[in-house]
């Protein structure tokens, strides 16, 4: 199933989970590394492949403090 596994397609998948069980994108990159038997490192390298995936994750991480914030422009 990994060889399958492209950063577009974890993205959907992801996306999908997220409207589904009504949680964050960290939890839902969990729940799908634990249902499909993935290693969170080999999700953690498709996620710095895709950018907007990671750009999501990283302002979660720094909202629960996870990861130091970084300078963003006020919008």
């Amino acid at each position: 199933m990994i060889s399958k596994l492209t950063p577009q397609t974890f993205y959907a998948d992801i996306e999908k989970l997220v409207s589904e069980l009504n949680t964050d994108y960290m939890d839902a990159v969990i729940h799908y590394c634990d249902k499909n038997s993935i290693e969170i490192e080999t999700a953690a390298s498709i996620i710095k492949s895709n950018g907007k995936l990671k750009s999501i994750i990283q302002n979660e991480g720094e909202e629960v403090n996870l990861l130091p914030k970084t300078a963003r422009l006020p919008l």
